[in-house]
């Protein structure tokens, strides 16, 4: 694996940079609004996924995987054992079958020129800036195919237009759970792949067309001259399976099908985990699941209110770049400011969003901070000195 590289130096006037700060700033805008909607959407999503789950754990019961009871019908069922499929799955192309798979995917990688870049931009008195632009070109494996006509420097580095072969995936139409079939979202998840090794038993089912262009290396297929020193253009192709394994699922049954149940709150529930896992534990990890997202998304919410804000307030930074180390404070303080003004306004949004959606326990948590501020009002109040009663004398 080889790579080589090639630097760029441009310059842009002070004028120009602060056209592109207010184009920037009405991006900035753009996403300092989208916050909004964003973080209070989220706290509607945690709460009716919080209601869902919470139904969804009172009503589940557990059943025997290997029989279908009528009395079942329509209800949220826990059940675990094994997933499997009795059929054969086949890649005509290449020949090869693997019997009583759940999946079989076949990976193709082209070893190409990969382009990446790194850029340093310095300011220069005046305003303007000076930016030095490395390309690096680096020979790669991919299952991407890269266009090198888009490279800065495709000269010396040109890749194939296309690939001979593209990957493609094969699945069992039907997969079971002792007595019942799973959904397209449940078999979706079973998603653990074992490599399947090519041989020369297997090696033999290659359809003459393309045998004489492969050879076997390392347990995989590969179609070019010596696949110890790639050259580019070279393929390289694998096999994976997913296998019958142990698994738990929460759902709906409905015959001797399992899908997704509606809850009378609104929400879907269809829980799915490798190995064996009670119900409890499974709704458990859920909720877990819910809580962090929830503040996956508080953060990103805040996050992309203040990259808005930082936008915005590049503007400022830009117009003192005619100093580079006025625009280096001003740059600081505008950081500053956007996070204590995103963290605020976040704040404030989640707290409206919970008094929407949960109004008892927002205007309680509105009570309790009202009373604390009160109360550290009052016990800043200095306290005024006891009268000294007169004494005649």
């Amino acid at each position: 694996m080889s790579d080589d590289s090639y630097t760029e130096i441009t310059s842009e006037s002070w004028w120009d940079r602060i056209k592109n700060a207010l184009g920037g700033a009405l991006l900035g805008l753009i996403l300092f609004l989208a916050a909004f909607p964003l973080l209070f959407w989220n706290e509607g999503r945690a709460v009716d996924r919080a209601k869902t789950l919470e139904e969804g754990a009172s009503t589940v019961i557990s059943i025997d995987a290997k029989q279908v009871e009528a009395v079942n019908e329509g209800k949220l069922v826990h059940l675990s054992d094994q997933a499997r499929s009795d059929e054969t799955l086949t890649d005509a192309m290449f020949g090869v079958v693997a019997a009583n798979v759940i999946n079989l995917r076949r990976v193709v990688m082209m070893y190409q020129w990969e382009e990446q870049q790194r850029s340093e931009t310095q300011e220069k008195l005046g305003g303007g800036t000076e930016t030095v632009t490395t390309y690096t070109h680096t020979e790669t494996w991919s299952s991407d195919l890269f266009d090198s006509s888009t490279f800065k420097q495709p000269e010396g580095h040109r890749n194939p237009t296309s690939m001979p072969f593209s990957s493609n995936a094969f699945h069992a139409e039907k997969v079971t759970v002792g007595a019942f079939s799973l959904s397209v979202s449940l078999v979706n998840q079973l998603d653990k792949s074992q490599r399947l090794p090519m041989t020369a038993e297997t090696f033999e089912q290659v359809p003459e067309e393309f045998r004489d262009k492969l050879h076997i290396h390392d347990g995989y297929y590969y179609m070019g001259q010596d696949a110890t020193r790639p050259q580019i253009g070279d393929l390289r192709i694998s096999f994976e399976v997913v296998r019958p394994a142990v698994v738990s699922i929460v759902a709906k049954q409905v015959g001797s099908s399992l899908a997704s149940y509606t809850t009378q709150v609104g929400g879907e529930i269809e829980l799915f985990e490798y190995g064996t896992v009670t119900a409890e534990d499974m709704f458990k990890h859920e909720v877990a699941f819910n809580t962090m997202l929830t503040w996956i998304l508080r953060l990103v919410g805040f996050i992309v209110m203040f990259i808005g804000l930082n936008f915005i307030f590049g503007v400022l930074r830009t117009l003192a770049a005619v100093l580079p180390f006025l625009a280096d404070i001003v740059g600081f303080v505008g950081a500053l400011v956007s996070f204590v003004i995103a963290a605020t306004l976040s704040l404030i949004t989640i707290a409206i969003a919970w008094i929407f959606y949960r109004p008892l326990l927002g205007i309680m948590l509105l009570a309790i901070a009202g009373g604390l501020l009160y109360f550290l009002k009052f016990a800043r109040k200095p306290q005024e000195p006891a009268a000294v009663p007169e004494t005649s004398g």
